[in-house]
Order: structure tokens, then sequence, then C-alpha cells
């Protein structure tokens, strides 16, 4: 996992033959056979769509079981495909580059790679937001989640999770088509990210002084206060931590396909301009290390403690029918 990661960092993605593109024509195939305006229907399509590649990551992890080389090379590889910490960045810092060359209309196209709402009439401070905004909540979907689940399961925790964040980006947004058939698949994301959303914030107030000096204690403080306003029940616990650890404040009106979406205000600080999207990269980065560290070492320990736990074995009266 931890040669993953590092792989996210200077291996770009390839314009062709991305194994999750490969994910998303699968999906949208299974999509055509199985659509219909119902939750049944849209509980059919999460299960097989997640369901095929999670049979063949586990396959694939009985069949490397007994050769700890090509283990670890498809652990790698499998970590690779599904990180998205570089790209994220990458775009963060192409919208900041137009925006410092005073050209809005480039920085307007630039943002539906980062998120989908409506950059039309945007001036540079809620472009910046947006960019912001998206880098927070996508720190957790692109990076911790991934390798929390990884962690977790190994290559079908890593490939589970993100065939569900990817049916989820395909289905699970609300609209007239997928009101119904979507809802199990963002239902199913938002249960797989409870964990990795709280952890990414916690993360990001342990990361935040090394972006802002004594910058952990607010991002602590407006994460607790705050997390919970947004609506969604993940995305705010980032937002609001990174607002704090950034000294900006985050959320208000958005524009999502022509309908105005008034999210409440995290944080307490200044207006978010360009200048804050170079220190929000680094902070993703800060704390996407921090958890490929953690996520690497958890198996380990998880070995040690259970190696330990067999040599120590039970002791003394407080253990067994002895302690009755």
């Amino acid at each position: 996992m931890a040669l993953g990661a590092v792989l996210d960092h200077v291996v770009p993605d390839p314009r062709r033959g991305h194994p999750v593109a490969g994910f998303g024509r699968f999906a949208s195939g299974l999509e055509r056979r199985l659509y219909a305006p119902s939750r049944t229907r849209g509980v059919l399509f999460a299960a097989l769509a997640a369901g095929a590649p999670v049979a063949a990551a586990v396959a694939a992890d009985r069949l490397t079981r007994r050769r700890p080389v090509l283990r670890a090379l498809t652990t790698a590889v499998a970590t690779w495909s599904v990180l998205g910490g570089a790209s994220l960045r990458r775009e963060a810092g192409a919208v900041h580059q137009l925006l410092a060359d005073d050209d809005l209309p480039g920085a307007r196209g630039r943002l539906p790679h980062l998120c989908g709402r409506d950059p039309s009439g945007l001036q540079a401070p809620a472009l910046s937001r947006a960019v912001v905004e998206s880098v927070a909540e996508n720190t957790a979907d692109a990076v911790v989640a991934p390798l929390f689940w990884g962690a977790v399961a190994g290559v079908p925790g890593l490939v589970g999770y993100r065939a569900v964040n990817t049916l989820d980006a395909m289905v699970g947004h609300r609209s007239a088509r997928y009101e119904r058939f979507g809802w199990a698949s963002a239902r199913l994301d938002d249960v797989v990210n409870l964990v990795p959303s709280r952890l990414t914030a916690l993360l990001t107030v342990g990361v935040a002084p090394a972006v802002r000096p004594g910058a952990a204690a607010e991002s602590w403080r407006t994460w607790r206060r705050d997390g919970g306003a947004h609506p969604s029940p993940n995305a705010g616990q980032c937002e609001a931590a990174a607002a704090g650890a950034l000294g900006v404040r985050l959320g208000g009106r958005n524009v999502y396909g022509g309908t105005v979406d008034e999210r409440p205000v995290l944080g307490d600080g200044r207006e978010v301009g360009p200048d804050d999207i170079p220190p929000a990269a680094r902070l993703s980065l800060l704390i996407g290390s921090a958890a490929a560290i953690l996520g690497a070492a958890a198996p380990a320990l998880r070995a040690t403690t259970s190696l330990t736990g067999r040599a120590t074995g039970p002791t003394g009266p407080t253990t067994g029918r002895g302690a009755r």
C-alpha cells in the first residue's frame, strides 16, 4: 500500500485504459440493462456493479496468498489505481494558475474537472471556494477512504471502496432519473465513508500546524461545531476541519444543474481567495501522506498484536471460568 501511494505521486493516470474508467464503462452497460425508476432495481444494480470487481479482487487475494512478491505488487497496483490524490491536487493547481493569470473563463471551464456545480458567472472568490471545498471533501474520497478500507480488507477493500464511490458519482446524485434508482448507491457511499470522513477530519487537525501555525485548535473547534451542519453526513466533517485549518469560511450558495443550494457556513475566517488553493492542496498532501503511513502500518500492527497475544496466552484467574 505504501508503494502504491508513492506511485500515485510519480506515475500519472493514463489517458486511456485506466481501471476505474474501465469499471465505469462496465457499470454504464449494466445500468442500461437494469435501469428502472425503482429502488429495487437500484439495489440490484449497486450489488452487481460493486460485487463483480470485489469478487475478482477476492480471487486475486486468494491466488497470491502464498506468493508474497506477487501479492505485494498486486496490492501496490490496486492502491495506485484507486487513489486520486495527485490528480486532485493537479486539477486544483490548474484552476489556481488560471485565476492567477486573471483567466476567469478558463478557470470556469476547468472547474467541472473537480466538482459538479455550475461555474457560469462565478467570480474568483466563488471559484476558489469551490476548489477548496472539493479538495477538502475529495481528500477523504480519493485518498483516506480507499487507504482505510485497504488496511481493513486488503485488495478487496481497495477495489470495493472505489467501486462504491464511483457508482455514487455516476448515479448517486439527485435528479429525475436517479432519485430512486441511485438511492442505494448514494446510501452505500454514505455508509462506507462514515469512518474515513471523520478520520480525514482528525488528520486535518493533526497536520494543520504545518500549513498554518497554531491552526490545530481552530481546526478542531470548527470541526466539532460545524461538521454536522452540512447536509451530507460526511462532507461537512472534512470541510469544517479544513475551514478551521486554513482560517477561511466555506459553504454558502451553490448552483447544481440550475438548482440553487444554500449550504450552512463553516468556519469563522475570511472569505476564500485564490491564494488559499495552494495551502489547501498542501493540506491534502499531508493528510494523504499520514493516511498512507497509518494504512501501511495497520496490518503489521495487527499481526504483531496477534503474535504477542498467542505468545502470552491467558493467565491468572481473571480469564475464562476461573474468574467466576
